[in-house]
């Protein structure tokens, strides 16, 4: 079974328009609500994909009731640790040209008795666990060494960990070794503290992030794909030319498929492929919605790999 962790949930409230211009009015087509965050984003990517997993999150206030029944709603299996404040809401606002706003709110301040749940929740599933996958931000009153000690944890238990992070809880998360570690080109360059703009910029970046302690990173390129450093080597997987309409989720796409494809016995360089594929399929479909099956095997079959000497 694949865990999922999001600590820091949100009820998601994507507003679609006909476009979006500065100093200018917008006309609203379409307002929908869903369940977010990376964690369970990711858990509803394996879901779909027939995959075995379990979203375990925090849930507090009304909107986390609204959470909770959005996630029944979609048949997705959790396990909630309840806290005090409620957590928080996103916005994302976006146009048919792919044009995106996102805002977002920095979550509830949890105690430290709340955090020493969370961590014991986490831990109780390892048992069951073959991948935790470790996604998003931390709200306030959550520790940054707090990612570091599951990755910790899961290595004792011989359960592969996946880290999606940011900051410090990034940093110190990939020097307990996680199986992998996938930022995007923004957490990235804040974590190595350089702006990267080239292919060799990309290329160097995944190789130093993985001398850092991860066996595997990916990073993650939006359009352009992703570079994945291996200890077999440095892989590009290119995705097809695609007319992206809201990439927000995409990341999370490409990190759910590629555990996914992990645990299906790809190899990495394979699931690096299917990773692309999930997000590029997923960054043509409107609002906060991923990619089928389906759709993404039919992009699947468009990335190109390429070895980097």
């Amino acid at each position: 079974m694949i865990v999922t962790l999001t600590i820091n949930p949100t009820i998601d409230r994507v507003i679609s328009v006909d476009r979006l211009a500065f100093e200018d009015r917008a006309y609203i087509n379409s307002n929908r609500e869903s369940a977010g965050g990376r964690g369970i984003n990711a858990s509803c990517v394996i879901h779909s994909f027939g995959g075995q997993t379990l979203a375990v999150l925090i849930c507090g206030g009304d909107a986390g009731k609204r959470l909770q029944e959005h996630l029944q709603h979609d048949g997705l299996p959790f396990q909630v640790v309840p806290v005090e404040n409620e957590i928080r809401t996103n916005l994302t606002i976006t146009d048919k040209h792919g044009l995106t706003v996102n805002l977002n709110a920095g979550g509830p301040t949890l105690s430290k008795v709340e955090v020493a749940r969370v961590e014991r929740a986490v831990k109780e599933t390892l048992d069951r666990a073959s991948w935790l996958m470790i996604c998003g931000s931390t709200p306030p009153g959550v520790p940054p060494s707090f990612y570091g000690r599951l990755i910790a944890a899961a290595r004792k238990k011989k359960v592969k960990t996946l880290l999606h992070a940011d900051g410090e809880a990034l940093r110190l998360g990939i020097e307990e070794r996680p199986t992998l570690a996938t930022p995007n080109q923004q957490e990235a360059e804040r974590l190595l503290g350089r702006t990267l703009l080239t292919r060799t910029h990309y290329l160097e970046a995944a190789e130093r992030m993985r001398k850092m302690g991860p066996e595997s990173v990916v990073l993650s390129l939006g359009s352009r794909g992703a570079v994945g450093a291996f200890r077999e080597g440095l892989y590009e997987a290119l995705p097809p030319r695609v007319d992206a309409v809201c990439p927000i989720g995409a990341g999370d796409a490409l990190s759910a498929a590629f555990t996914w494809a992990m645990e299906r016995k790809n190899n990495e360089v394979e699931a690096l492929r299917w990773g692309v594929a999930a997000g590029t399929a997923s960054a043509r479909l409107p609002g906060m919605n991923f990619a089928t099956l389906e759709q993404t095997q039919e992009i699947y079959k468009q990335v190109e790999l390429r070895r980097s000497e």
